[in-house]
C-alpha cells in the first residue's frame, strides 16, 4: 500500500488475499497510506482478469519460475505487475494467464527477496522505462 501511494500507482487487491483486509485495522497500526492510495478490490481472479482485458492491460508476473530478467522486459504504460505470496507465490493457473513472467536475477544459493523489495525494484524499473520517474 505504501509503495503504490508513494509512487502514484493503482493498488489492486484480489480476494481472497491471504490476510484480513480491514481499513480500521490498517489505521490502528499506522498504515495511514490507505487514504493516499488508489485502491481497487476484486472479488476474484476472474473479475480482476475481466477488468484487465476490458482495458487491454498487460499482466506481468514477478516469479522465480522464469529466466527472463525484469531488466530485459520492455514495460509499457498500463502494464500491471502481479505478485503472489512470499511463501507460495501464485497458483499455476495465474502463470498460464499472464502475458509475461519476469524475475530478479540473484547471486548464489538464495531463493528470493521479500515481496515488497521485489515489487519496489521492478516498479522502479517499469516507471523508469515508461518515463514516469
Amino acid at each position: 500500500m505504501r509503495l503504490c501511494a508513494c509512487m502514484g500507482t493503482i493498488l489492486h487487491i484480489i480476494h481472497p488475499c491471504g490476510f484480513l483486509w480491514k481499513d480500521d485495522a490498517f489505521r490502528r497500526t499506522g498504515m495511514d497510506y490507505r487514504d493516499h492510495v488508489d485502491l481497487i478490490q476484486h472479488t476474484s481472479w476472474d473479475s480482476f482478469c475481466e477488468l484487465m482485458a476490458e482495458h487491454k492491460h498487460r499482466l506481468t508476473l514477478l516469479t522465480t519460475k522464469t529466466e527472463t530478467a525484469y531488466t530485459a522486459h520492455r514495460f509499457t504504460d498500463g502494464d500491471v505487475l502481479i505478485m503472489g505470496r512470499e511463501s507460495a507465490g501464485v497458483p499455476d493457473t495465474v502463470h498460464h494467464h499472464v502475458d509475461a513472467r519476469i524475475t530478479i536475477p540473484m547471486s548464489g544459493q538464495t531463493r528470493s527477496l521479500n515481496v515488497i523489495n521485489a515489487a519496489s525494484m521492478v516498479l522502479g524499473e517499469a516507471l523508469r522505462q515508461t518515463g514516469h520517474i
